[in-house]
């Protein structure tokens, strides 16, 4: 099985993750940040990662610590689970449409971490979500993302 976990404590936040890449989609997330933990359920769903997070940040101060180090925190464990990535193509993209929007994702797990940010988000916040946090969070994982959005 291919799982790993970690820790990560710095002086706003406190982050234990897991994962296991041959599980079903399961997720146990705590983060303090509601749509974060929504995202989070949605990635362990769709991808069937088992994925399991707890958080203790300076939520009382905003959402940037604990988002940005859950990423390092996640981005690593899956770093260390992928082990010699023997079996995984390194290579893949998807559409998906949803509502009004059309995204398209590509993803490369070469280990050089890259974002292309090519989205645009209608309103600065999502419900209390900033949606700049999705490109804080995304940075710190171990690929390449290039994630595109299309709205009617």
């Amino acid at each position: 099985m291919r799982k790993a976990s970690n820790n990560r404590q710095t002086t706003e936040t406190k982050i234990s993750t897991s994962v296991n890449l041959d599980g079903t989609g399961i997720a146990k997330i705590n983060s303090g940040v509601g749509f974060f933990d929504h995202m989070l359920e949605l990635f362990a769903k769709h991808s069937l990662i088992d994925v399991a997070t707890e958080a203790d940040g300076d939520t009382h101060v905003d959402d940037h610590h604990t988002v940005e180090n859950a990423g390092i925190a996640l981005g690593a464990a899956v770093r260390v689970a992928l082990g010699d990535k023997r079996g995984i193509h390194s290579y893949g993209w998807s559409m998906l449409p949803m509502d009004d929007a059309l995204v398209t994702a590509a993803i490369d797990l070469s280990g050089h971490p890259h974002l292309v940010w090519n989205l645009t988000f209608p309103t600065e916040k999502i419900g209390t979500f900033e949606a700049e946090l999705f490109e804080s969070f995304s940075k710190h994982s171990p690929f390449t993302l290039e994630p595109t959005s299309m709205s009617n």
